[in-house]
């Protein structure tokens, strides 16, 4: 089984917000999901994340790979970085 981390849609027309989730990658956008590790609200000035670190790296660990907008949001919060730095201690 494939899995990844991506976003889901939430909220009302023309007002979204996104939970950032993992997800087996053949599952649709907004379907069953396997873990919730934050959320993403675009509308705020400036953006709104919340990401739970240790799971995002404990997924990651396991094989989970995020999708493009997920791996910015995670670069942004230094969570790549943690990733990579524990990876190469290994």
């Amino acid at each position: 089984m494939a899995v990844k981390i991506r976003l889901k849609r939430m909220g009302a027309k023309k007002a979204p917000f996104y939970r950032i989730v993992v997800a087996d990658s053949r599952s649709p956008r907004d379907g069953k999901i396997i873990e919730s590790i934050g959320y993403y609200d675009s509308t705020t000035q400036p953006a709104n994340v919340k990401i739970d670190e240790d799971k995002a790296i404990e997924w990651m660990n396991k094989g989970a790979q995020p999708t493009d907008t997920v791996r910015n949001l995670f670069s942004k919060d230094g969570i790549m970085k943690k990733f990579a730095d524990a990876k190469a201690a290994k």
